[in-house]
């Protein structure tokens, strides 16, 4: 199967630490890259530190490049919300501010009405508490080098093996159909 830049969809997700998201997606049957970074926030090329404080209106988010032929984004979107507390207004889990926040951020119009279903489903599935934002991609920065494949390079690390590594679990139990052979 060809697999190009142009045959690939991206997907920008918050969904709390990006490493959490990250480990996942890097181990999900047709995703070709997943990038850690910033969006939506103010100011160009933010450090995780000014991320990190609060006032800079960023998200961590990942970017998930995907092939539609091996994965729908309804697929995609299915995992983001069993990997993460969609109910949970600015934090997951200890990590707490806006920058934890929890959002869908489409990079067309077919994605925005794809993710209203699944959204939707969401919201009747946790009796409308879900508080997960839905909107374009703006103002993307990728997170700085040690960022990536974070989880990866170091699993023994505290925050991988108590919090990343139980999240990465539960989507290899739960869409064991998805986890990349």
């Amino acid at each position: 199967m060809d697999v190009s830049p142009s045959n690939l969809e991206r997907i920008t997700l918050g969904g709390g630490c990006f490493w959490c998201l990250e480990a996942v997606y890097e181990q999900v049957r047709g995703v070709h890259a997943v990038e850690s970074g910033y969006c939506n926030g103010l100011g160009p090329q933010p450090s995780y530190e000014q991320v990190c404080s609060g006032n800079t209106g960023y998200a961590e988010v990942v970017r998930v490049d995907f092939d539609p032929r091996q994965l729908s984004l309804r697929e995609v979107l299915e995992v983001f919300f069993a990997i993460h507390d969609p109910t949970s207004l600015n934090r997951q889990g200890a990590d707490v501010g806006s920058q934890y926040r929890s959002g869908i951020y489409f990079h067309n119009a077919e994605q925005e009405a794809q993710a209203r279903e699944v959204l939707a489903q969401a919201q009747q599935a946790h009796q409308g508490r879900v508080v997960t934002e839905l909107l374009p991609e703006r103002n993307y920065w990728a997170a700085e080098a040690y960022h990536q494949h974070y989880f990866a390079r170091n699993p023994e690390q505290g925050y991988c093996a108590f919090v990343v590594a139980p999240k990465v679990d539960k989507f290899q139990a739960t869409f064991a159909s998805l986890v990349r052979a």
